[in-house]
């Protein structure tokens, strides 16, 4: 589906972010601290581990159609590796899994994580879409609106208002699942899902 595919893309930007720029940021961080000698030594060392968590997570990555191999990498990165930002990213790929699976509770707790984990470049934005998903898929459509709430930056504003409408439909709320998607598409919804004006006018004709 669209919206899936939209947040594909930023997961995938997000990776390239992280391959690109990880080790320049943790430099300049480095950097701020001070002191010669300690910046060499702590510098070299955080280099080295963020290149070999990179290759773990590349390592891992590899078999994402494999739910246990997965849940396996992620649970062993955890205590190899303190990157929220690589773990965040693997739960994604687990969670993804799971769903594939039909393992959805395995998905909504590996979806939880990366929403606590907080790493930032909208990681938890995008797993809280995926776990409003997730619940309504369960049955669960009253807390997925209720997720639905936590998703509050911009960006992502489109998204949670189609889905927020897909959940109303379910509902029989038909007023209501007009009135998200409308929302979505005043907020630029139909450039990343075609399908928002179709399911909008399907409402309208019923």
């Amino acid at each position: 589906m669209e919206i899936y595919s939209t947040e594909e893309q930023q997961v995938d930007a997000i990776k390239q972010f992280w391959k690109d720029y990880g080790n320049s940021i943790l430099i300049g961080a480095i950097v701020g601290l001070g002191g010669l000698y300690a910046w060499n030594y702590y510098s070299d060392l955080k280099i080295a581990q963020t290149e070999a968590a990179s290759q773990t997570f590349s390592n891992i990555s590899q078999n994402a159609s494999d739910a246990a191999a997965i849940e396996a990498g992620v649970a062993e990165f955890a205590k190899v590796h303190d990157q929220s930002g690589y773990q965040s990213l693997l739960d994604l790929i687990l969670a993804k899994a799971a769903v594939e699976a039909g393992e959805l509770t395995k998905a909504e707790d590996a979806l939880k994580r990366v929403i606590a984990a907080k790493a930032g470049a909208g990681l938890d934005m995008i797993a809280t879409l995926r776990l409003a998903r997730v619940q309504a898929e369960q049955g669960q459509l009253a807390t997925a609106l209720t997720t639905l709430e936590q998703v509050t930056e911009d960006a992502f504003a489109a998204q949670r208002d189609e889905l927020k409408g897909d959940f109303l439909a379910r509902q029989g709320e038909v007023d209501k699942a007009k009135a998200a998607y409308q929302a979505a598409m005043d907020k630029g919804g139909v450039a990343a899902s075609p399908a928002l004006k179709m399911k909008f006018d399907s409402l309208n004709q019923a």
